[in-house]
């Protein structure tokens, strides 16, 4: 089915309003008419004159008004069967490149269908067959606009903004677009950094996740490079624009997701796709029916009159309308499931996947460290709860999410802390704490801070998520730490297993040893890490590319760097509760929840509905088949072909309801 909201979206194509155009990747503007008013008039204005006029031919006694009605119901409700079937023709006569492949769709096969319904005088049947379609249209075009809109609810729309220091120490908020390169942003603790540039003062740590995957935090200080998109940590930093807007980081990973996108192959629905061999073939009966009779001796009138039957009958009615309904149902089946999908194609696109490759931080794990073990000297449970409570106390003021997590641990183990212990705190960006505990010296970070303080015993080169621990001038252990993993991780990996899926795969910005641990504790047949946006395009496009049996690849992922390679994969989804704006604009799909089953459940819902329309197509042709070979031979009236239709298209319908379960 050709369904306009789809290719809107997909491929840029202007809107049938003709008020607007759009860039590929972006939401129609049909998604957003407010269907009150004004909207609901400009929407369904048209459609509700051709049903009228459809049911006021009915009581005409009349038959010039009456045919007259039914030709204008027909034109009023069919024209977007019409119109892409006209094109098909003209683009076929101008030998443009593939329209001889477009002209053979479900659009030209209904309109030669209604065609020859009007010339033999049955209005009635080429008024239904438009009017079927509508219906089933605009019933799959409402659970992609239900999508589109949850999706956006989902999205942080607050406006970016700078905060300019003039030359007399002034602070002004103004678009980022308006600052220039060599002027000076003031950027607080938790906001987002919005231009790239060189700190000048202050020193703190920055959440680089969106842009690299990684869950560790790095250190910045006078001199470091600060990029758009990061957030600043527990500290306030004055810097000096590097790039303009245009040129920032996020600019060119947001610019990146445009170009993928365009590359992107929209995927063909089951309709259309069957739509390719039942066009030619029906259409070459019809032909071979009007010729060879009449060259055997029978009136030229009688064989034209039994091919146009022929062409009426072979009319998919009850395709038109189940297969969308089956989309319908099936979008609506997996948002009630916290799937939102942004079309049909992507639902049909999910059949083909045989290899899934996931993001890590956010994705496969939650974003946030845990204690994964605490290491002493002598490895005694008393020495590790005294390293886990100096450790906690050292981190008690401080939002660090490597603090958070330590106090989090001592807490869950019945430890508490009384504040009145504690005096004296200094920490520094990249090194750690330093607090006064009972007057005694202790320190909690990395293996320079200890060593700077004289303290013997630290491992040099420890691993960015473990913490040096020491108490008064002794060395006391090591808490090593790890980003979590969902809880259902190892499940969806299990299910898409269980699916079929022949590879189930990792890229993630972080360190190799953090991507290892994960790989190795969900069974991931590979991991790759320390990636670039860039580099995780080049990793699925290899992946894409060694795609000769038809597979697909799909990619969840949430964060601004992984916007890139979810416009490009042939199924993108993002992490709907977690994700970023851009994430979830260049996804084809959302998880509300966050959950990775979601994803092995989505596979299952869309092989469901393709199951169900392959059903009603083997249902269709099948009484098809009876009812076109009695018209061939003159033994069927068209009204009871249109009957059985009827009939049949009943049973599709409700066949199709049964996807929403």
């Amino acid at each position: 089915m050709d369904n306009t909201a789809d290719r809107e979206w997909e491929e840029g194509a202007a809107c049938s309003c003709g008020h607007c155009q759009h860039d590929g990747g972006h939401v129609d503007g049909h998604a957003d008419i407010d269907e009150e008013g004004g909207g609901l008039v400009r929407r369904y204005g048209v459609d509700v004159i051709g049903v009228a006029m459809y049911a006021l031919a009915f009581f005409m006694d009349s038959e010039p008004l009456g045919a007259g009605l039914f030709v204008a119901a027909y034109l009023l409700l069919g024209w977007r069967i019409l119109l892409p079937s006209a094109r098909s023709v003209g683009n076929l006569f101008r030998g443009k490149a593939g329209s001889a492949a477009a002209l053979l769709d479900e659009n030209f096969l209904m309109t030669i269908a209604t065609i020859g319904a009007l010339a033999i005088g049955e209005f009635p049947e080429a008024g239904a067959v438009v009017l079927l379609y509508r219906i089933g249209e605009e019933l799959q075009e409402r659970a992609v606009r239900s999508s589109r809109r949850s999706i956006r609810s989902l999205m942080d729309l607050r406006p970016d903004s700078a905060n300019l220091l003039t030359d007399d120490g002034a602070i002004q908020t103004v678009a980022p677009d308006e600052v220039a390169v060599g002027q000076r942003i003031l950027v607080r603790p938790g906001e987002r950094i919005p231009l790239d540039g060189v700190v000048l003062e202050g020193e703190c740590e920055l959440d680089t996740a969106a842009l690299t995957g990684e869950s560790q935090p790095r250190a910045v200080a006078p001199g470091g490079e600060a990029l758009s998109g990061s957030i600043v940590i527990g500290g306030t930093l004055t810097i000096k624009v590097s790039r303009t807007a245009g040129e920032s980081t996020v600019s060119k990973i947001l610019e990146m997701t445009q170009r993928a996108a365009s590359r992107k192959t929209s995927a063909e629905l089951l309709i259309t796709r069957f739509a390719r061999v039942y066009t030619p073939v029906v259409v070459g009966a019809a032909v071979l029916l009007a010729v060879v009779p009449a060259l055997l001796g029978m009136a030229v009138s009688e064989s034209v009159r039994r091919a146009l039957v022929f062409l009426v009958i072979s009319c998919p009615c009850a395709l038109v309308v189940s297969i969308p309904l089956g989309y319908f149902a099936g979008l609506g089946a997996a948002s009630r499931r916290g799937i939102l999908v942004k079309g049909a194609r992507y639902l049909e696109s999910l059949n083909r996947v045989d290899s899934v490759v996931f993001d890590k931080t956010g994705t496969l794990t939650r974003g946030e460290f845990e204690v994964a073990r605490v290491e002493t000297p002598s490895g005694s449970d008393v020495e590790r709860m005294a390293v886990l409570e100096t450790a906690a106390y050292a981190e008690w003021d401080s939002s660090h999410p490597i603090a958070r997590s330590i106090k989090a641990a001592w807490v869950d183990r019945g430890g508490k802390v009384e504040p009145g212990r504690l005096s004296e705190r200094t920490e520094r960006a990249g090194y750690g704490v330093r607090v006064l505990l009972d007057g005694r010296e202790a320190l909690a970070g990395s293996a320079r801070l200890l060593t700077e303080a004289g303290v013997v015993g630290a491992a040099s080169g420890t691993d960015a998520t473990a913490v040096e621990v020491a108490l008064g001038g002794r060395y006391l252990g090591r808490i090593t730490l790890r980003d979590a993993v969902k809880p259902d991780a190892a499940e969806a990996v299990r299910q898409l297993r269980a699916l079929g899926v022949r590879e189930v795969a990792m890229l993630t910005g972080d360190t190799a040893s953090a991507a290892e641990a994960v790989r190795s504790e969900l069974g991931l047949d590979s991991a790759e890490s320390g990636l670039l946006p860039n580099q995780k395009m080049e990793s699925l496009e290899r992946r894409m590319a060694g795609k000769k049996d038809g597979g697909a690849v799909l990619f969840v992922g949430d964060g601004i760097n992984d916007a890139p390679v979810l416009a490009r994969a042939d199924v993108g989804i993002a992490m709907g509760g977690l994700g970023t704006d851009a994430a979830l604009e260049a996804a084809d799909a959302a998880l509300m929840t966050d959950e990775p089953t979601r994803v092995a459940e989505l596979i299952r819902i869309a092989r469901r509905t393709r199951r169900i329309g392959i059903q009603n197509i083997v249902l269709s042709l099948g009484v098809k088949a009876v009812l076109m070979a009695l018209g061939a031979l003159g033994l069927t009236p068209l009204l009871l072909a249109v009957f059985g239709d009827v009939g049949v298209t009943l049973l599709a319908v409700m066949n199709a309801m049964r996807a929403g379960r």
